[in-house]
């Protein structure tokens, strides 16, 4: 970390720059419709007057995943932004097209992360990718990109990192402080495989084009967490949380044994045991039932949110772990701390 009174540089964003101890929005230039109608990349740079990490905050990379806009809106809302060490790029909207049509997806029907590191010479989605690359990735240190579940499911707030891909990952994540970290493999065309073994982290919560005040809340929390974490905000006055994230090391999806209407009670971060009903599916007339069977032991991490399957369907999403005891009273402390907020 930097020395709090070395004096901050100016950062360079889409030909702006931005000087030490100014914030600034700024309009990165994208392709323009074929109404001719101009579209950019709105960023919002904070840039410290003291030197320190510079840490982009990402969402709707999925254009139909709102929930990380309002998080990146109400962190610039606090004020104490305006005395961070280093600097804070944040970018609420990536996939500027898919929100404009509430798609995930981009117009050439192309899924923005399966499309980086991009090139500028590519498709539209990888040209999209290379600039957010180029502009904003490979000019931070740190980054935390924020996601939903798609349409018709709902996600735990949870935080994605793979954390053998470098060390400075887990203490981050730790201090996210989600309910729940999953150790997961980057894929290829991710902005996390692109990024390397620049520390970012994931964070899924709620579903897509909704709003969850719970997950909101909580993002905005642990990003200002992570934040303090690495120095950009002085410590927290008020006594923080005194339990540990779980780790998941693997997860798994249960699927529709048959095709109907499937009927639930769970509830996201229940902890359920192998061998656990999840859920039943039974034809129109209830004359043909069977059960959703957990394979594994852990935490529901996500779940669909339709009760018409098809046989093989997603439904239940669990979070594998060896013990649930303590994972039972993390996801209890977490819902007790933000849920008397609502």
């Amino acid at each position: 970390m930097a020395d709090k009174t070395e004096k901050n540089s100016a950062i360079d964003i889409g030909g702006v720059t931005v000087e030490p101890g100014r914030r600034l929005y700024i309009d990165l230039s994208l392709p323009p419709l074929y109404t001719h109608t101009s579209v950019a990349m709105p960023v919002h740079v904070i840039n410290g007057r003291n030197a320190g990490p510079v840490l982009f905050v990402s969402a709707a990379i999925h254009g139909d995943e709102i929930n990380g806009i309002e998080i990146i809106r109400r962190l610039l809302k606090i004020k104490s932004l305006n005395r961070i060490n280093g600097t804070l790029v944040a970018v609420p909207v990536v996939n500027v097209y898919g929100f404009v049509s509430q798609s995930r997806y981009l117009p050439d029907r192309r899924d923005l992360n399966r499309s980086f590191p991009g090139s500028d010479r590519g498709t539209m989605a990888s040209r999209l990718a290379d600039t957010f690359m180029s502009e904003i990735a490979d000019k931070c240190t740190h980054g935390i990109d924020f996601h939903t579940a798609a349409a018709g499911r709902d996600n735990l707030p949870q935080i994605r990192a793979d954390l053998d891909a470098t060390k400075a990952l887990l203490p981050m994540a730790m201090a996210f402080s989600p309910p729940v970290i999953l150790d997961s493999a980057t894929r290829a065309g991710t902005l996390r495989a692109a990024v390397g073994d620049k520390p970012v982290l994931l964070y899924e919560a709620g579903e897509a084009l909704r709003f969850d005040e719970l997950a909101i809340r909580a993002g905005v929390q642990g990003t200002l967490r992570v934040m303090r974490y690495l120095n950009m905000l002085p410590p927290n006055k008020k006594s923080e949380r005194n339990y540990e994230p779980t780790i998941a090391n693997d997860s798994v999806w249960m699927r529709a044994p048959q095709s109907g209407i499937m009927r639930s009670k769970l509830r996201l971060g229940a902890i359920v045991n192998r061998g656990d009903t999840l859920g039943i599916v039974a034809d129109p007339f209830g004359e043909a039932e069977e059960a959703v069977i957990s394979q594994v032991s852990g935490v529901l991490v996500g779940q669909t949110n339709m009760p018409l399957v098809h046989e093989g369907e997603a439904l239940f999403h669990v979070a594998c772990l060896s013990s649930t005891k303590s994972a039972a009273r993390v996801v209890d402390e977490f819902h007790q701390e933000y849920e008397h907020r609502l």
